[in-house]
């Protein structure tokens, strides 16, 4: 399969909006108050680390695409 240039397009807006997600809820994360002890993982630590996954993904496969297209 390849991805035709409207693909990679779609693809790259998922990015650039998961990136996006990353870094406010990165910004967010350093607005607040740090907590006297490290608490279990939260849901906006799970939601971010599955942004980081699916940007991984995305990448993932542009990178398989490019080497086999």
């Amino acid at each position: 399969m390849e991805l035709d240039l409207d693909e990679s397009s779609l693809a790259i807006g998922r990015i650039e909006r998961a990136l996006s997600r990353i870094e406010k809820a990165l910004a967010d994360r350093e607005s607040r108050p740090a907590p006297a002890a490290a608490p279990p993982e939260t849901a906006s630590q799970s939601a971010l680390k599955a942004e980081v996954a699916a940007v991984i993904g995305e990448l993932d496969r542009l990178i398989n695409e490019a080497k086999h297209g």
